[in-house]
């Protein structure tokens, strides 16, 4: 029974029509095939020698070329089915994929067989034609040459030497020469006869004959080649070798006759200028045939190539064939799975009897899609109810102020929301994934005591830099999921930021602590003065054992009491601080006044001033904020006087005022002994002060009236281009005016301290 659906008019199906035109194809590959079969059997019988034809190059070549044409018109057949079952690839035709694979299969094996012939046959050709290339062959070939060539050389070598020394007899008898022209040739006679050659002549510059001697040799003497004559000029011995006869020559130039050379000629053994000959014809045939061996080579692979290709076309066609008949219920199949992947759960696979098993694979997933509709809308309202939880709790992360970073079990971080980023100056994507023990060492300490204690909340207070300052957070681990022992669980850690409210929680406790020093202790101190004044005037003239004594300690009470009061009155500035009297003025202005006064009292340290060229203007208190800047550049004029006496370096203060993102930026950097690395933000507390004579009010008086303003007062080690880094720099942030008069104290809030420690 067929099941009608969307897929049974797929596009990806193939029609009758084009199964038939198919078929028609074929023809030519038949014909190729035979062609090629009877063209490679020729080749053959002609290449081995079998036939009246001889295999010389002409025949090679022609061979070669005929076998190439088939070689290339199958693969042009070839190439065809290739581009058309890659071509319904590309389309995405449903069950490409099958189709290709299984004619691959086909053809792997119906060309594993043919390659494994082609190179047995091609080592077997090799080995045949190795008996004739072989290189013991080849050494016997070239040594019987060089024996021949090194036995001519040697006999030349012998006659230029004999000649040579002839020559110097002979330049010796020039007196002779002169004399007596009879006794001088039988001289040169004696010599040529002594020296065993066959003849021996001087000649002149033209090759004419000027004397010979008297030989036993029954043949006439060569006349010497013109270009050897021309070549002894310069007085060195020239070789005549053997051409096509056994005569060996030599010339030389003698020094003691005007335009004279000597000439000789010496015998060679004739049998061994034949063998010479024969063998230099030999290896000139021999080396032929090697230089056709390629050719032959060639000849044999395009053969074993053309067989091959035929078996490969064949399986080819059969694997088409019978892909076809395989492939044809699968791309049905995989067209309807298709339509599934789309979202289409309304489609149906065509189901007929006569294809088998598919025909029950098709049936099933049928029944699959019925399951798979049913389901699918039961998961679509679980993921909307998914969605909507997801959404909620993203926007609940985003939107409350503390950090929250989601842990697993490992420690490994999951989650981390916007508020946590800003606070602990981290990037979400940069730390998902990471271990919160590498990315937040502090906070992973008390991770991981909060997951070893067992309890369901831990919390902790750390104190830690982030952004250049030191921070304190409150950190608190929470536990859940996980319901049994064996479940792994997942922790959320919630981190605030408690520094504000930790400083403010000690900047109200030193203040009623000063109301209360300032009542308790200033009232007696008048009294106490006066009466130490009284005492010194009283009784000053009437003492007078251990007078220095009694000065000394009038004296001390005196002074102690003026600290006291100093100290007391500090505390009461402190405690009662009176609220700005605001109205826009130019910071630039304060600042001057205040390192002016500084620099009046320690005219030993230099004074570097960089203020903006524009005004810089806000709203501001101006008698506050001269006593903030006085305070600050007092202080670091304090530093430099307490390493003066260590380091040799003149003392430096840089005041530098700037406006970026809407704030004012104030720092004054010094070069003397720094801040402290551990506990820094304590120094902005009342009562914390690293001098001996300090009352540590300086600071968080200055940090009060910044935040009065609306600013911040920030601790950092001096910058490293500032004398290596060495001192302090403290940084004053104020909200500037955006022109209207109203101060833009909104952007103090949003910039954030890693902007500043980056703007250093």
């Amino acid at each position: 029974m067929a099941v009608q659906s969307p897929v049974a008019s797929d596009p990806h199906f193939e029609s009758a029509a084009a199964a038939d035109g198919r078929r028609l194809l074929a023809m030519p590959g038949v014909v190729a095939v035979v062609g090629a079969l009877l063209t490679a059997a020729v080749s053959f019988a002609i290449l081995v020698g079998v036939t009246p034809i001889t295999p010389d190059e002409a025949t090679t070549l022609s061979l070669i070329a005929i076998n190439a044409a088939f070689v290339l018109f199958l693969s042009w057949l070839i190439g065809r089915e290739v581009y058309r079952i890659a071509k319904a690839r590309r389309r995405g035709k449903a069950a490409s994929r099958l189709h290709v694979r299984i004619v691959a299969m086909f053809s792997l094996v119906a060309v594993l067989p043919a390659i494994i012939v082609a190179v047995i046959a091609s080592i077997t050709l090799d080995i045949g034609l190795d008996r004739w290339f072989e290189i013991r062959t080849k050494t016997i070939i070239n040594s019987s040459l060089s024996i021949a060539e090194a036995y001519v050389r040697e006999n030349a070598r012998n006659l230029q030497g004999t000649t040579l020394s002839m020559a110097n007899d002979l330049d010796n008898a020039r007196t002779l020469y002169g004399l007596d022209r009879t006794g001088f040739r039988e001289f040169m006679s004696k010599q040529a006869v002594g020296r065993a050659l066959a003849h021996a002549a001087l000649i002149r510059n033209d090759g004419s004959f000027v004397m010979a001697a008297h030989t036993r040799s029954d043949f006439e003497m060569p006349p010497p080649p013109p270009e050897s004559v021309k070549q002894a000029t310069t007085g060195q011995p020239v070789l005549i070798e053997p051409r096509t006869s056994n005569v060996v020559g030599a010339i030389i130039k003698l020094r003691q006759y005007d335009d004279t050379y000597l000439y000789t000629i010496r015998l060679v053994d004739p049998e061994v200028i034949r063998a010479r000959q024969i063998v230099t014809l030999n290896t000139a045939e021999y080396r032929g045939l090697e230089a056709n061996r390629r050719t032959t080579q060639i000849a044999f692979g395009l053969l074993y190539l053309g067989l091959t290709l035929i078996i490969v076309l064949a399986a080819i066609w059969t694997g088409i064939t019978v892909a076809d008949r395989l492939v044809r219920p699968i791309r049905q199949l995989i067209g309807a799975a298709d339509e599934v992947a789309t979202g289409n759960l309304d489609v149906s696979v065509p189901v007929r009897a006569t294809d088998g098993d598919v025909a029950s694979l098709g049936d099933t997933f049928n029944k699959m899609l019925l399951e798979l509709k049913a389901q699918r809308n039961e998961i679509l309202h679980a993921k909307d109810l998914v969605d909507e939880r997801r959404r909620f709790s993203e926007a609940v992360l985003a939107g409350v102020t503390a950090g929250v970073i989601g842990v697993d079990s490992y420690g490994i971080i999951s989650i981390v929301n916007r508020s946590a980023e800003t606070m602990l100056a981290i990037s979400a994507q940069a730390s998902l994934g990471e271990n919160i023990s590498a990315i937040l060492p502090h906070v992973g300490r008390v991770f991981e005591i909060g997951r070893q204690s067992g309890r369901a909340v831990y919390r902790e207070q750390v104190t830690f830099y982030r952004a250049g300052a030191e921070r304190t957070f409150n950190v608190q681990v929470t536990v859940e999921g996980g319901d049994s022992q064996t479940d792994e669980k997942s922790y959320v850690v919630t981190i605030d930021d408690i520094t504000d409210l930790v400083q403010a929680q000690r900047s109200t406790a030193w203040a009623d602590v000063a109301r209360r020093i300032a009542h308790e202790i200033k009232n007696p101190l008048t009294p106490i003065q006066l009466s130490a004044e009284r005492i010194r005037r009283r009784y000053g003239k009437v003492i007078t054992e251990d007078r220095e004594v009694f000065d000394q300690c009038t004296d001390t009470i005196i002074r102690q009491v003026e600290d006291i009061g100093r100290m007391v009155d500090e505390f009461s500035a402190f405690a009662r601080m009176p609220k700005p009297e605001m109205k826009m003025v130019d910071i630039r202005e304060a600042l001057r006044e205040a390192s002016f006064l500084v620099e009046v009292g320690h005219s030993d340290i230099a004074f570097e001033r960089d203020f903006a060229d524009k005004p810089l203007t806000g709203t501001f208190d101006s008698r506050l904020m001269s006593q903030a800047f006085g305070n600050i550049i007092k202080n670091a004029a304090e530093a430099i006087e307490t390493v003066g006496k260590d380091v040799g370096d003149a003392g430096v203060i840089r005041i530098r005022a700037t406006q970026e993102d809407g704030m004012i930026r104030v720092d004054v950097i010094d070069n003397g002994k720094g801040l402290p690395r551990e506990n820094r933000q304590r120094l902005l507390e009342p009562y914390m002060t690293t001098r001996e004579k300090g009352t540590g009010l300086g600071l968080a008086i200055v940090k009060k009236i910044a935040e009065d303003h609306g600013g911040r007062l920030e601790l950092h080690d001096a910058p490293e281009y500032f004398h290596g880094g060495r001192g302090a720099m403290i940084s004053i942030f104020l909200p500037a005016s955006d022109g209207s008069g109203t101060a833009d104290g909104g952007k103090a809030e949003s910039v954030e301290s890693e902007k500043v420690t980056d703007g250093v």
